[in-house]
């Protein structure tokens, strides 16, 4: 008799990849409609991409190293003592943690049942999506160390709005009894509860922690890999074929205008945190304003598809809403700061 427990792991193996199928049908794209362009394209992109291939490595090396010796596990430290200590914790590690936002899920969903505050959960939510040591690596190495800190910061920031605006009105309407009634708690990296155990810093000693420090390295160096070649691709493209003078006068300028504009354009249109990276820097070079460019990527970070479903999922839609609220506040925030920096 077959074993039906390995379908659903061959299925998942045969799930497509749509990252990979649309840059291949750009790239096809390109070559029929394009042909003189074609190679041009493709020399613009494995340029660029050679050129982050140092911060890619760091980046991939220092996610297998925190996975394998487990320092999630310090994660669980923010949600412990005082609601103002915990609040300014989860901001801090929120903004720096490596997870993505399907692994977050049960970590919060397991936070909110054993009745820790919201206040911290939503300053740890709202901080998490935007920065983590790829994306810093990712984001020093093509639009500036200065940048990638001002992001970092402003994610912390972020936290700490959220966070502090969530325990100021926690007796209202708005975040009472703010949890489903059944949370969805599965997530697409599994159900496993990655925040548990001391961590074990000399990982290599352990067969199946240098398993995971490979998995986990071959697995984001693929997924870098992906996106950041989509993205390039694509950078090509705007480059070729945006207007410049478009660019500028939508999003370029001084005042509040373009930051505005960049926080609610980077809400719907953002696709990744990493391939957003060098399309911000193609933006900026066509004439966006530095201020809504910060807006952008914090919008953007905060509102993507797999950030908002993590909080969806958990929440009811008025939790969603000032969730929601606090991240277009936020990144208009960080745009002005940013703006006035830059």
């Amino acid at each position: 008799m077959a074993d039906t427990s390995l379908i659903p792991q061959r299925l998942s193996r045969l799930r497509p990849d749509w990252a990979w199928i649309a840059l291949g049908l750009i790239l096809l794209a390109v070559a029929v409609f394009e042909r003189a362009q074609f190679l041009p394209t493709l020399e613009f992109a494995t340029g660029a991409l050679a050129r982050t291939a140092p911060y890619i490595l760091f980046a991939v090396l220092a996610i297998g190293w925190l996975k394998a010796t487990g320092a999630e596990s310090l994660l669980a430290n923010a949600f412990e003592g005082r609601e103002v200590r915990m609040i300014l914790l989860a901001a801090l590690f929120g903004g720096l943690s490596p997870f993505c936002s399907c692994q977050v899920i049960p970590f919060i969903a397991a936070l909110l049942a054993v009745g820790a505050p919201l206040s911290a959960v939503m300053a740890f939510w709202l901080a998490s999506p935007l920065m983590d040591p790829a994306m810093f690596s990712i984001t020093a190495g093509t639009l500036g160390f200065d940048f990638a800190l001002a992001k970092t910061g402003s994610a912390v920031a972020l936290g700490l709005l959220g966070g502090f605006g969530t325990m100021l009105f926690k007796t209202s309407a708005i975040f009472a009894n703010p949890l489903r009634e059944k949370p969805a708690v599965g997530s697409c990296c599994g159900t496993k509860k990655p925040f548990s155990g001391k961590p074990v810093w000399q990982f290599w000693k352990e067969a199946d922690r240098r398993a995971t420090f490979r998995d986990n390295a071959l697995q984001n160096a693929v997924f870098l890999l992906k996106w950041l070649s989509l993205a390039y691709v694509l950078e090509a493209l705007m480059v070729r074929h945006v207007p410049a003078e478009m660019i500028a006068g939508v999003l370029g300028g001084d005042g509040i205008q373009p930051i505005l504009l960049g926080a609610f354009v980077g809400a719907p249109a953002y696709l990744n945190g990493y391939a957003a990276v060098p399309l911000v820097d193609a933006l900026l070079q066509q004439g966006m304003a530095p201020g809504a460019a910060m807006s952008f990527v914090i919008a953007g970070g905060v509102s993507s598809l797999p950030a908002a479903i993590a909080v969806w999922a958990l929440v009811k839609p008025r939790v969603f809403a000032a969730y929601m609220g606090f991240s277009i506040t936020g990144a208009m925030l960080a745009g002005l700061v940013w703006a006035a920096l830059a």
